[in-house]
């Protein structure tokens, strides 16, 4: 799938030069899908109904209704798959074989329950009779013909209604025309007793009475006699056939017919051309019923259903099972902290990087705080600290650079105030020009002093005026000035004014130049660090180099708080420890969360080289585009930076991994009210399906087919856009189980995913509250499954970051 680009003009130096020559600007197929499908949404409605003046807008929300089409689409071709298939290609058939028939829809029975059959099937033919269809032939009156009529229920009355001649499949027919027999069932009834119909009328009339009830023969019905004969499931019978002296569907075909009665003709009817031309006419004339057993549209759904469950058993059990062996035999492993004491240059150096917005002190102080207490030598970590602009929070007195400025004990405070450095940010036009202050000094916690660097974005002088969030550029620019930073001192490029600031300043702090630092671990400004994660994540990094990133558990610290923390507490551990888990054996996880996460700026190579990692400039180049102008790239670099970051480093190593480390433990404030739930969840969601879409693209990623993680992602992929629908076949499911239909088989799926849950809960945990957190997540399926992605699958071209950081 292709997205647009959303500046219809200019859209680049192509677009411009089209505009200069007066060439018409060219429309991509996916921009002409998004036009088909609103084609009735005409611009001056969207701009008079919808105040969408801006023609980028409009093309945005066209977009978003083309991506819901195909939600919607896909979501019925699953619904269609899992319940309008079956009963498609499975036609419910009511089998009853001949001798219940006579015993159930006799003269003897009631009068609504008399039948009678036909080459077969079941019809209710009492109207018919009673209501002057079928009139006598003088000197016979209606009276006269009653016992005869009584005396044919439960029984074949075929022979009333004989194929139309003219019309019929049979070019030959049998050489006594005396009777309506025609040689099939009754030739010892005269025409004048049978009273045969032959006109199209009567047959018109004969189909409104027929019922789904088929006369059954079984297939020892079948092997033991000398007429019956099946074919594609229907049981002919060509005894009276066989025994009269006719041969009018030709000698040769006859004596092949003797030799298929007693079994299944159906493949030797399908090798000969000349049966396969009297198909039509035996069906006019022979056919009694059909076999009773599975059909082969039955065979076919139900194989179908079987297989797809069967598909999503094994990957539950496989994902069970790995995630298992990962908690009992590779978890315990990884980032296992030596004993042994160790050199001080063998220890490597770390910069922590802390974003920061619009939090209050005590969000701030509580991260610096668990940061400083890490058991990790303070002389090997750095404190580095990015406020994104002049910003103040709600309820905060002062601005949240001026928060952390105050906790910090400066080394320059006897420079006097510090000039603002300029560097290359991310944004259009004049935003790509912005200037930041490089603050140096200490953090102290407990006696303990922790160096400590303070980068404050304050914007241009022009901004600095204006004084409307003077230097906010996000949390991607930020992060993009430690990366841009790295790859220039690896490289040993040209540094830019900010650069070099830091770069004396660092030196100036910590005695050491930015190159001796290899990871860095990213972490948001309400996140609570506990002790021994940073050495847990370093070991990792240390005992594998291929490990370019890796992530800890992250749990929630006001699970207590309000409903909506409570039903996230389950979410974020089965994220983890199943999700995270299975990912991590294949060393592809695909979502490092940006609130905890580690990367390596560089990996070790032979003779003291090193390759860029996080440096790299493909990586970096790509997470700094500033061509932001589709639909596609809004989602992925402005909603979901962290997950599109794991994406470019998947895209860029595919042989490297991701890791998921559960020793390394944090602590972070989820949204405690619904409407902050639906802001955060709704750019997850959306930067989700976009990065998934990204990563299925990476040719290089392990695994062959349904065991290849291409597989999984597709799978992943899937079954995000299709979480409402699934939800409401649940209800289905359970609705049309307890009024009495067979759909045993996906409940049983559904039962095993949620036991197998909580087992994997009891094991990994063992603390049975855990299932208490699961059966809250399960009261609020609806919330995670039906309003959160509806909400957010309509605001595709929502791309503001909403109530989850207030100013």
């Amino acid at each position: 799938m292709a997205f647009t680009n959303l500046r219809q003009h200019p859209r680049g130096l192509g677009a411009a030069h089209a505009a200069a020559s007066g060439e018409p600007e060219r429309r991509t197929p996916w921009e002409w899908f998004s036009l088909i499908v609103t084609g009735c949404c005409f611009d001056v409605l969207l701009d008079h109904f919808g105040g969408m003046r801006d023609r980028n807008v409009r093309q945005a929300w066209r977009e978003k209704v083309a991506l819901c089409v195909i939600i919607l689409a896909i979501s019925t071709a699953l619904g269609f798959l899992t319940f309008g298939f079956s009963d498609l290609a499975c036609k419910k058939i009511v089998p009853i074989f001949p001798a219940e028939v006579a015993a159930k829809h006799g003269a003897d029975a009631r009068p609504d329950a008399r039948l009678m059959i036909m080459r077969g099937r079941l019809y209710q033919l009492g109207e018919y009779f009673e209501y002057g269809f079928h009139r006598p032939i003088e000197p016979l009156t209606d009276k006269d013909l009653e016992p005869t009529v009584h005396s044919l229920y439960g029984q074949d009355i075929g022979d009333f209604f004989p194929p139309i001649r003219e019309r019929s499949a049979c070019r030959l027919w049998p050489n006594n025309d005396n009777t309506c027999a025609l040689g099939t069932q009754r030739p010892d009834l005269s025409k004048e007793a049978l009273h045969c119909h032959t006109s199209e009328a009567a047959l018109s009339v004969l189909k409104k009475h027929a019922t789904e009830q088929y006369v059954a023969f079984s297939w020892e019905n079948v092997t033991e006699s000398d007429r019956l004969m099946v074919y594609n499931q229907r049981v002919y019978d060509l005894g009276n056939y066989m025994r009269s002296n006719q041969t009018y569907l030709g000698a040769e075909a006859t004596e092949l017919l003797r030799g298929l009665i007693g079994r299944d003709a159906s493949r030797d009817i399908a090798r000969s051309q000349m049966l396969i031309g009297l198909v039509p006419c035996l069906e006019e004339q022979f056919v009694v019923g059909r076999i009773d057993g599975t059909t082969i549209g039955c065979f076919a759904s139900n194989l179908l259903l079987i297989v797809t469950t069967g598909i999503l058993i094994i990957m539950t059990l496989i994902k069970f099972v790995a995630a298992i062996a990962f908690n009992w035999f590779l978890a315990w492993k990884l980032g296992k902290i030596s004993s042994k004491p160790r050199a001080p240059d063998s220890i490597s150096h770390v910069i922590v990087l802390v974003t920061c917005y619009s939090e209050n002190e005590e969000g701030l102080r509580t991260t610096f705080d668990s940061i400083a207490r890490t058991e990790y030598s303070n002389e090997h970590k750095l404190l580095y600290v990015i406020a994104d602009g002049d910003v103040t929070g709600a309820g905060n007195d002062a601005s949240t650079p001026d928060l952390c400025l105050s906790m910090m004990d400066r080394l320059d405070s006897a420079k006097g105030p510090i000039e603002p450095c300029s560097y290359v940010a991310v944004g259009d036009g004049g935003k790509r020009h912005n200037m930041a202050q490089v603050y140096i000094g200490h953090y102290i916690c407990d006696n303990v002093r922790l160096p400590y660097m303070l980068v404050i974005k304050c914007g241009t002088q022009a901004e600095r005026e204006a004084g409307s969030k003077a230097g906010n550029r996000g949390k991607r620019d930020s992060q993009l000035i430690l990366m841009q930073w790295m790859r220039r001192i690896i490289f040993n490029e040209r540094l830019l004014p900010l650069d070099f600031d830091m770069f004396e300043k660092l030196r100036a702090l910590t005695g050491i130049t930015p190159d001796k630092y290899d990871l860095v671990l990213m972490v948001d400004a309400d996140t609570l660090v506990m002790p021994d994660a940073l050495g847990h994540m370093v070991s990792a990094m240390e005992r594998d180099p291929k490990v370019m990133g890796l992530c800890g558990e992250t749990r929630v610290s006001n699970k207590r708080q309000t409903w909506v923390t409570m039903i996230q507490v389950y979410e974020y551990y089965i994220s983890h420890h199943l999700g995270k888990a299975f990912e991590s054996i294949f060393g592809g996880v695909t979502c490092l969360p940006g609130c905890f996460s580690m990367y390596r700026i560089k990996a070790p190579k032979h003779d003291g080289y090193s390759v860029p990692v996080l440096a790299n400039p493909d990586i970096v180049e790509m997470y700094s585009s500033n061509d932001v102008s589709t639909l596609h790239k809004k989602n992925l670099l402005l909603l979901g930076e962290d997950r599109y970051l794991t994406t470019l480093m998947l895209r860029a190593f595919p042989k490297r991994k991701m890791i998921y480390v559960p020793k390394a433990v944090c602590r972070t404030v989820v949204p405690d009210t619904f409407r902050v739930l639906l802001s955060q969840r709704r750019r997850w969601i959306n930067s989700t399906i976009h990065n998934l879409f990204e990563l299925i693209l990476v040719p290089e990623l392990c695994g062959i087919f349904c065991c290849s993680m291409h597989f999984i992602i597709f799978m992943e992929l899937i079954g995000t856009v299709v979480l409402p629908a699934a939800l409401l076949f649940l209800f289905y499911l359970i609705i049309s189980g307890i009024a009495g239909a067979d759909v045993g088989l996906p409940l049983i799926f559904m039962c095993a995913t949620l036991m197998l849950q909580a087992l994997l809960v009891l094991v990994t945990t063992r603390k049975a509250v855990y299932v208490m957190w699961m059966l809250v997540f399960l009261l609020a399926m609806p919330v995670w499954n039906l309003a959160l992605p509806v909400y957010a699958f309509w605001h595709f071209d929502d791309f503001s970051w909403g109530a989850t950081r207030k100013v």
